[in-house]
């Protein structure tokens, strides 16, 4: 008779746990957790200011990366190209300003300039014509990779603005605050677009294209507007992230590679899936747990090998898990 009636609450225990996930990343908060306290046990310095400035700024820009690809992901597309926008703004800071001596302003400027175009022949060319995302993403950013490399005959020779390393400094301030300012900027965007997502008309379309499209048209969402605004928004701000990774060396032409797989990593780590789940907190606690899995790699002499494993691992762990879940528009 004990076993029979722990049945059903056993069954409750469960599914109240699993609508708690569904509302709160709280298997990602927990792990996030338990890392930082192996990190303290086993490393020596671990909870040093510099130590966890240095985390907080890597996990800055993996966070600010992964923004316009939550956008997306959220959106039910993907962008492959966030690698090629970030490596577009660092090329251009760094070589219009120092080279071609264009003000900051006007070198900032054509930078927003080409992610609202590329990211706008993502959002179109994919909408209109049907084309996978991944596919045109692809074709755009190898695109702008080919724009830039002829255009710098293959090699940056140029300098960054001084502030832009001052913005990913571990050792400097935000308005006399021991925060570095990257790290000041996220914490911003991190609160505006979690009130824009949950909170406004643009937030709540995107969420239901990626539910369900055709429900989308149905109550009169502005399906390609919105579609086509969620690729531009992560052109813009992988652009920005190219510019402030200018000044940590990342006037390169290879600056943005990492961060592709790294910023979808970070999504889908902290729990945004494809289809309307999710939001922009759970891809920071994403981020914030690859810089520590990786900062613990680091710190234990693991190869860059064995930490692509962990993130594939990572990955696998969290799709299957919420691979159980009923999808959206079968629970709405």
């Amino acid at each position: 008779m004990t076993t029979i009636s722990a049945a059903p609450r056993q069954l409750a225990s469960r599914h109240h746990i699993a609508d708690l996930q569904r509302r709160f990343p709280l298997l990602q908060v927990t792990a996030l957790a338990v890392l930082y306290l192996v990190g303290a046990v086993t490393i020596p310095g671990w909870m040093s200011r510099d130590t966890i400035s240095s985390m907080l700024v890597m996990a800055a820009l993996l966070g600010l990366a992964g923004a316009g690809q939550t956008v997306v992901v959220l959106g039910g597309g993907i962008d492959f190209s966030v690698g090629s926008f970030i490596t577009a703004g660092g090329v251009f800071i760094t070589e219009l300003t120092s080279v071609d001596n264009w003000p900051v302003w006007a070198a900032i400027a054509l930078s927003g300039a080409v992610a609202v175009t590329g990211g706008a022949l993502n959002g179109v060319i994919s909408y209109r014509f049907r084309i996978e995302p991944l596919v045109v993403t692809l074709g755009v950013g190898s695109l702008l990779t080919g724009v830039l490399t002829g255009w710098t005959n293959g090699a940056v020779t140029g300098t960054p603005p001084n502030w832009t390393d001052s913005a990913v400094s571990v050792t400097t301030s935000t308005f006399g605050i021991p925060v570095p300012p990257v790290v000041a900027i996220w914490a911003v965007l991190a609160v505006v677009a979690g009130i824009v997502l949950a909170r406004t008309r643009a937030g709540r379309s995107v969420y239901l294209i990626g539910t369900n499209p055709v429900a989308a048209r149905r109550v009169l969402v502005r399906t390609g507007w919105t579609w086509t605004a969620g690729f531009i928004v992560s052109a813009l701000v992988a652009t920005f992230v190219g510019i402030l990774l200018a000044g940590d060396g990342g006037g390169n032409l290879d600056a943005g590679d990492p961060y592709l797989f790294l910023a979808l990593t970070a999504v889908i780590v902290g729990g945004t899936m494809f289809g309307g789940r999710g939001d922009y907190w759970r891809t920071v606690v994403g981020a914030l747990i690859l810089t520590v899995v990786t900062y613990l790699l680091e710190a234990h002499n693991y190869s860059a090998g064995v930490q692509e494993m962990v993130y594939g691992l990572l990955i696998m762990i969290v799709v299957a898990m919420y691979g159980r879940e009923r999808k959206v528009r079968d629970r709405v």
